[in-house]
């Protein structure tokens, strides 16, 4: 079993970004990557394309995105949000909800992001679970 925790770290104007963990079978709690999000808002206030998910327990599971023509893990059951995945890209342009991943090594932008992804998923095929969850504080 494994499941993740997205401890989001800087909450600016237009963009958060934050630290992906993921808990491994002993119970040990290891980073993944950074991660970019939309702008968290209060509660209720929800710009579309320019609002991050609220925090919360979410279950995900690996799915097809046509859009993107990859498979990514999308999250299920996101108050007020349909289609949120977890996918590459490198600004807070291309979340529009999502959450990216990658290295945060310019401010308020995400390198190496494919790279991360493909270790993401890769990380998630060794655990071949039908579902994962992520908690989002």
């Amino acid at each position: 079993m494994i499941n993740f925790y997205l401890d989001r770290k800087y909450k600016k104007p237009s963009y958060t970004i934050g630290h992906l963990y993921f808990l491994t079978n002993e119970s040990k709690m290891v980073y993944f990557c950074d991660t970019l999000e939309d702008a968290v808002r209060p509660y209720g206030v929800k710009i579309y394309g320019e609002t991050a998910i609220p925090e919360g327990e979410y279950k995900f599971i690996i799915s097809y995105s046509p859009k993107m023509k990859i498979n990514a893990p999308l999250l299920l059951d996101v108050p007020a949000f349909n289609g949120v995945m977890i996918h590459p890209g490198n600004s807070s342009l291309d979340t529009m909800g999502c959450i990216l991943v990658g290295e945060n090594k310019v401010k308020g932008r995400l390198v190496n992001s494919r790279d991360t992804f493909i270790r993401l998923m890769n990380l998630l095929r060794t655990y071949k679970q039908n579902e994962y969850i992520i908690k989002i504080k």
